[in-house]
């Protein structure tokens, strides 16, 4: 499990990753939404002079159905590398990947064949929630001490969900996280600046009320999660709560700077219930506290009923529906998918407080189904899961958000699918018309982690 020099995909600070080569695999999470048949990690050839590139290449079957494989992560990364508590030996070998709705977490050993992962463990759901007081794991990452996973609720599918620690090593659930959670009772998403040895969390809500897809009455309500936490890291102390007001719907994803020495980072708000526009806010230190600043807002747009799901019909507009972002290792572009309208936007962010769009593409979208410029059958789903290489220079999306949920949006089922864009220089983004993955029937996908890391993977402590 060991190495006697330090695995060579960790790097101590985001410029020689970024100089890294290029990933010549992607793991991809691929789900049943109807529940009746094994989950899957979808392996697919990044090697653009390979005969199969853009293919998929193996399926590995878990153990068991019902586990919706949505979020998973890598058992160590860069983070390895920091001087507080260094394990500069354990390698990026394991993948980590709970199934959110089943929480079971399997752990997948890729170093014997990295394109044929192996089941090695199966953490069951009664072993998680003795251990850790938690249920429905969501978000995996590796830290410099163990595997960080976020959990959407307690042993009772209840709030509040939290964070749990498990041994990189050993895969043993070590316990729940926080010693003081203070007001925290929702989560979802967490990150952190090992730099300022903060951890932030964001919300979602608990289980009974997106397990069956989003409850209209609680949406409007403004019953679903609204504001991010800020945590002593090595305390494990709740620090700092920042509102974005009730009208904010879904705090999701978490995208801090890659620079230590910064202390900023990026969230999404997928909803507003003012006018159905999605926005990014950025976060900040100023002084001795964290403030929050909406810098980004993308509104939603003018539909014919006749065209939209039931859900949307009285509302005559389609959503962007804001459900993921991503941040490139270099801390330059900020890549944005509006899984409602199929837009799939780029920002430069070099200013973290002032975006600018630099670029802009269409794909799928619940009115749009836009086709790929591929081929020229419309299609559904939209921008949803996106990753971006470590030099930037490609990022790769699918089309899923989740089973319940996809339904609600894409009444007609979804088909999946997998594209991939290239960056240009100085900004601008275009499709690679020679990546198309046509998902296999009955599964659909959702995250994807590139082999040797990604640019939400790893978490850096030099400048």
């Amino acid at each position: 499990m060991a190495s006697w020099t330090p695995d060579p995909t960790f790097y101590p600070s985001p410029r020689p990753a970024a100089g890294a080569p290029p990933e010549k695999l992607a793991y991809v999470a691929s789900f049943d939404p109807a529940r009746r048949r094994n989950d899957e990690m979808a392996v697919v050839d990044l090697d653009s002079g390979s005969l199969t590139y853009g293919q998929i290449l193996r399926r590995v079957e878990m153990s068991g159905a019902g586990d919706e494989l949505h979020h998973f992560g890598w058992n160590a990364c860069s983070s390895c590398l920091c001087p507080n508590m260094p394990h500069p030996h354990v390698e990026r070998r394991y993948l980590i990947v709970p199934g959110i709705r089943s929480s079971r977490i399997h752990i997948l050993d890729t170093k014997p064949d990295p394109k044929h992962p192996e089941i090695v463990r199966v953490l069951q759901p009664a072993e998680i929630a003795d251990r850790s007081g938690y249920t429905r794991p969501h978000t995996v990452h590796c830290g410099p001490d163990g595997i960080y996973i976020s959990a959407l609720g307690n042993a009772e599918g209840k709030a509040p969900g939290g964070i749990l620690l498990m041994d990189h090593e050993t895969f043993d659930v070590l316990g729940r996280w926080e010693v003081d959670r203070g007001p925290q009772q929702l989560a979802y998403d967490m990150w952190w600046h090992l730099g300022h040895d903060t951890v932030i969390t964001s919300e979602w809500g608990t289980p009974d009320t997106f397990e069956n897809g989003l409850v209209p009455e609680l949406l409007l309500g403004g019953k679903y999660g609204h504001k991010l936490h800020f945590w002593d890291l090595h305390r494990r102390k709740h620090l700092q709560e920042i509102d974005l007001g009730t009208q904010h719907q879904l705090i999701f994803e978490l995208r801090p700077a890659h620079d230590p020495t910064k202390a900023y980072g990026f969230v999404n708000c997928v909803l507003s219930l003012e006018d159905l526009s999605s926005s990014i806010w950025t976060w900040y230190r100023d002084g001795s506290a964290w403030k929050a600043k909406k810098v980004i807002e993308i509104p939603a747009e003018p539909a014919d009923p006749d065209l939209l799901p039931p859900v949307l019909k009285g509302f005559k507009a389609c959503p962007p529906f804001v459900t993921d972002i991503d941040l490139s290792v270099d801390d330059q572009y900020l890549y944005v998918s509006c899984w409602g309208t199929g837009d799939f936007h780029q920002y430069d962010v070099s200013d973290p407080l002032d975006p600018k769009l630099t670029g802009k593409l269409r794909i799928g979208g619940v009115v749009s189904k836009a086709p790929h410029p591929s081929g020229t059958v419309p299609l559904n789903g939209a921008p949803q899961m996106v990753e971006v290489s470590r030099d930037g220079r490609r990022i790769y999306f699918t089309n899923s958000l989740y089973g319940s949920i996809d339904a609600q949006l894409y009444p007609d089922g979804i088909r999946g699918w997998m594209v991939k864009v290239d960056a240009k220089p100085g900004g601008g983004i275009e499709f690679d018309r020679n990546f198309f993955v046509d998902w296999p029937q009955g599964l659909v996908p959702h995250q994807v982690r590139l082999q040797g890391g990604d640019a939400s993977s790893d978490s850096y402590c030099y400048p």
